[in-house]
């Protein structure tokens, strides 16, 4: 005799029958495994949260320069090479650092590059020479912070997304404005009302808070999970591990460089790194106290850009799902140009609402121009594009270490920033002529079946 299965058994167990015969409860269950967020939001939300943590040690450079100079009396252009050699080698771990991804996986990587943060944050504190100041925080936070740059961010897109991808850009993007919105009024006061050093273990401490959360929570692909990316029609398999990350990297480079394309990118991203890293985070907070602005207030209007940088960096995003990516950089870099002209004009002892007008103005340009350029290496470059990315990053971070090593020489030189304001502002004219002229990759038709 035949026993009862739940699909036939009264009750609870089974589902009320339809025309085509009874409707088992796994089917029930499936469809609410089917309403679940995929999993793939989860990584884009650890990885946010890392990027934000991570954020603490980009916080500090431009609240340091003045205390720095007080206590050691090393000068601002010294200072400067400091930040100027972090920013390099942010820059040119980055692609390195996306092919090792692809090699370890995503979170061994992002593990070790905070702990490498944590370890030159915190060895700061026993520093007393200028050699020292370039190991700790311009070699080991160098390497730490370009392993968590924006590579790693293009990385979770391109294996968790098909859909949604200018969006979920955005939104890591605004992971590292958000960091700066959190951390930038906390070293600020800590800075301030007690000293430097609590605010480098408070950076180091703040990094390896993160790595629980990303060895516990993050997941290197969608296989892992025996999902599809996000929007995919298909299922995809994780590619076996790519020995050779560093030949990778290179040749990659290799290849992108016979294209002009890259050129163009490369040299937008540049000024991009130069008019933001580069001169506003590292020299808008002293360049506010020159004109005797208490450095709370500077650096909290610097916090204020992360705010309004959060809104402009998700929103651009949006809109590079759905409008040309290259007229978007053109219209980011004329409009940041036009700030830039203006704001030694703004800049009194007080805040007043011109200069509340800039922060916000600025702060939804800030990196604005991530989304569209990622957009476009992914065009141009396919599989390869999340490192060809790295290595567009490394001429943003080239840029901005030469604008933070300039500005602190401007400084020492003519008693103001105010030559740094003008020649940035005319440089982003530039970037926005450069990327209308960067052509789109033809799209191979539809071969109909």
């Amino acid at each position: 005799m035949t026993q009862p299965t739940d699909a036939t058994m009264p009750g609870p167990a089974a589902e009320k029958s339809g025309a085509d015969g009874p409707r088992p409860l796994r089917t029930r269950r499936s469809r609410f495994r089917a309403r679940r967020p995929h999993w793939a939001w989860f990584v884009a939300a650890v990885t946010f949260v890392t990027i934000t943590g991570a954020a603490a040690f980009r916080s500090l450079p431009g609240l340091l320069i003045d205390p720095l100079h007080e206590e050691f009396h090393w000068t601002r252009g010294t200072i400067g090479l400091a930040v100027s050699v972090n920013l390099v080698l942010y820059g040119l771990t980055a692609p390195f650092a996306a092919a090792l991804m692809d090699r370890f996986g995503i979170r061994r990587v992002v593990a070790a590059a905070l702990t490498v943060i944590a370890v030159g944050s915190g060895a700061t504190v026993w520093m007393t020479a200028a050699w020292q100041l370039l190991l700790c925080w311009g070699l080991l936070v160098g390497l730490g912070s370009g392993s968590m740059a924006l590579a790693f961010a293009a990385t979770v897109t391109n294996r968790w997304f098909v859909e949604r991808r200018g969006l979920v850009t955005g939104i890591l993007t605004a992971a590292s404005a958000s960091g700066q919105l959190i951390f930038l009024p906390l070293l600020s006061w800590i800075v301030q009302n007690h000293d430097w050093r609590p605010a480098a273990v408070t950076v180091a401490l703040a990094a390896l808070a993160v790595v629980p959360f990303v060895w516990l929570l993050l997941r290197d692909h969608p296989a892992d999970v025996g999902l599809k990316p996000y929007g995919a029609e298909e299922f995809v398999e994780k590619p076996a591990p790519t020995p050779g990350a560093a030949t990778r990297a290179v040749r990659v480079l290799l290849s992108a460089v016979r294209t002009g394309p890259f050129w163009l990118l490369a040299g937008t991203f540049a000024i991009c790194g130069a008019s933001t890293n580069g001169l506003i985070q590292t020299h808008f907070v002293p360049a506010a106290h020159d004109e005797r602005m208490p450095i709370t207030a500077a650096a909290s209007l610097l916090a204020v850009i992360g705010v309004f940088d959060v809104v402009g960096t998700i929103a651009s995003g949006w809109f590079t799902d759905r409008f040309d990516a290259r007229r978007l950089l053109a219209v980011y870099y004329a409009l940041r140009g036009v700030s830039l002209l203006f704001l030694p004009l703004l800049l009194y002892p007080s805040v007043r609402p011109s200069m509340l007008f800039f922060i916000v103005f600025y702060g939804l340009d800030w990196v604005a121009t991530v989304p569209p350029t990622l957009a476009l290496c992914r065009e141009q470059y396919g599989d390869d594009s999340a490192i060809v990315f790295g290595w567009v990053l490394a001429s943003h971070q080239v840029g901005a270490a030469v604008v933070a090593f300039l500005g602190g020489v401007a400084r020492d030189t003519f008693g103001s920033y105010d030559v740094m304001w003008y020649a940035s502002g005319a440089l982003c004219a530039a970037a926005a002529l450069m990327a209308l002229v960067i052509r789109r990759r033809p799209v191979a038709p539809a071969v109909a079946v």
